[in-house]
């Protein structure tokens, strides 16, 4: 139960996070981008359970080729007429072709076996961009919360300013939890380079953040004692 990230779950945490948001800042930008992603995430629900299920249709049709292929290269195999004793020199270049032409159908066979696996990484891909693109947009959204220069304006409180940006930690840190569902059930290298990617983005930015956060607490502390 606890060694598997469920998606409901990250949901229902983003849902609650957008709710939270959007009673202390509505109609907020960091609102709209909890609610995208939050659809993300829900997309992405979809998404990975999509990529667990096999594609029948493609599986039929490679498996087709495969047998075509390997038909065809019993059918020239049986048909060779070879020297035994390797007597005749063209019998050898014969028989080194031949092996040239196994060896190409057996990488075309190779080819044909991981075009689902291909076509699988490439549309998870292109989710795991959108969510380091929503990364960056909640950056965005901390990136002129400077502490001293904003709490100067007035226009937030200490507390409010503190709240906005722990909210940006979170969203960030639910993120990284979205992309790692595209790996749960998978070993695909490409991905899971692409997920440590989202996962090392999410932290630095994460890091800014609390940095901040820290300052705020600083100053509110230095506030009392004076």
């Amino acid at each position: 139960m606890y060694r598997r990230l469920d998606g409901t779950r990250i949901v229902e945490t983003l849902e609650r996070l957008r709710q939270r948001i959007g009673e202390r800042f509505p109609g907020s930008g960091l609102e709209r981008v909890s609610g995208d992603l939050l659809d993300a995430a829900s997309e992405s629900m979809a998404r990975v359970t999509d990529l667990r299920r096999p594609n029948v249709p493609l599986r039929i049709a490679t498996w087709a080729l495969i047998a075509i292929i390997v038909f065809v290269a019993v059918e020239a195999l049986l048909h060779l007429r070879l020297a035994f004793r390797w007597e005749e020199f063209a019998g050898f270049l014969q028989s080194s072709q031949a092996i040239q032409n196994v060896v190409f159908l057996g990488l075309a066979v190779l080819f044909l076996a991981n075009v689902e696996t291909r076509i699988k990484r490439r549309r998870a891909l292109a989710a795991l961009h959108e969510l380091r693109s929503i990364a960056h947009i909640v950056d965005m959204h901390q990136l002129t919360k400077d502490p001293d220069q904003f709490l100067a304006q007035g226009t937030m409180t200490r507390f409010e300013l503190s709240r906005y940006l722990d909210y940006c930690a979170e969203l960030l840190s639910l993120t990284s939890k979205v992309a790692a569902l595209y790996v749960q059930d998978s070993q695909d290298p490409v991905l899971l380079d692409a997920v440590n990617d989202v996962e090392t983005l999410t932290t630095g930015l994460s890091r800014k953040i609390w940095q901040k956060i820290i300052i705020i607490d600083t100053l509110e502390s230095s506030r009392r004692l004076t």
